[in-house]
């Protein structure tokens, strides 16, 4: 009798057990944290000998997934409040109460820190001290400068370039032009990316009290140059690696062309920013970055 009551109590249980699993998953933002892991790994592709071994590539991936896990769990418990009063967020594991922020500390506090170890133990220090700036400047600078100053997409745009620095480092074991190069693109191509979001959820961001350049700006002037001006900075700079020698000239064909794209699409956008044309210019930035990763991988010059 006693164990007929502790299975259904256990089987009563369960939907509990997988609600709180699915909520810290959630507070991982996976798809986020998947994008940041790829380009770590095409980092250390990239920075990585003929011949060498895949454990390395193994230890970034898990690595950059960890520490980007922590970062985006850090920033959901500083944003909670406002979280609450954005559409787009109230439903996430802290707003809802699923997940309380002592128990998201503790996950972020793991992870983080598990993570950071795990990249200096398994790889290098270089690459552990990039992976501690990518955290700490992602969750305490970037994060609470979201309420204070519209330079905030900026600074962020650091922490989220760092990754395949860090996975060049893990594969070569120093800082190098084509690492920052790598740097570089992820940092440029991120800025039309974000003010396009910014611009798309202005009313929403407003409400919460976030100072996003739209919030400065309600005719779209000041962000459309802003995605303008970015996006013609990216052509070099996507460029970069087969400058360098990097790369071959198929990726210096498609990285121009698939730039000037991106660029031509922030431009037409900027005459008259609506809903329809900025979406056009997030959509874009979703399609140019995983190809320009894939055919920088394909195309890198052996060494």
């Amino acid at each position: 009798m006693r164990a007929k009551t502790q299975t259904e109590t256990f089987s009563r249980s369960r939907p509990a057990v997988v609600r709180e699993i699915k909520g810290y998953w959630e507070l991982s933002k996976p798809r986020i944290s998947l994008m940041v892991t790829l380009t770590g790994a095409v980092g250390f592709l990239m920075g990585m000998a003929s011949g060498a071994s895949f454990t390395g590539l193994f230890h970034v991936m898990l690595g950059t997934f960890l520490v980007s896990a922590a970062a985006n769990t850090l920033n959901q418990i500083f944003e909670r409040t406002p979280d609450a009063q954005m559409r787009r967020t109230a439903n996430r594991p802290l707003p809802t109460g699923r997940i309380s922020p002592l128990q998201a500390g503790i996950f972020a506090s793991v992870l983080g820190v598990g993570g950071v170890l795990y990249v200096t133990l398994f790889l290098n220090g270089l690459t552990g001290v990039i992976a501690s700036v990518t955290l700490l400047s992602y969750a305490f600078v970037y994060t609470p400068l979201k309420r204070k100053s519209t330079l905030n997409t900026l600074v962020g745009a650091v922490p989220g370039a760092l990754p395949p620095l860090g996975g060049w480092t893990a594969a070569t074991g120093a800082l190098g032009s084509t690492g920052w190069a790598l740097f570089a693109i992820l940092f440029f191509w991120q800025l039309p990316h974000f003010y396009s979001i910014a611009w798309l959820l202005k009313q929403e961001y407003a409400r919460a009290g976030f100072k996003m350049l739209p919030s400065i700006d309600p005719n779209g002037t000041r962000t459309g140059i802003a995605m303008v001006s970015t996006s013609a900075l990216l052509i070099p700079v996507s460029l970069l690696p087969t400058w360098l020698g990097a790369t071959g000239w198929v990726y210096g064909a498609v990285a121009a062309a698939i730039s000037l794209g991106y660029f031509a699409c922030s431009l037409w956008a900027s005459r008259k920013l609506s809903v329809t044309r900025t979406r056009w210019v997030f959509v874009a930035s979703l399609l140019y970055l995983p190809l320009l990763l894939v055919v920088m991988t394909i195309d890198k010059v052996p060494f």
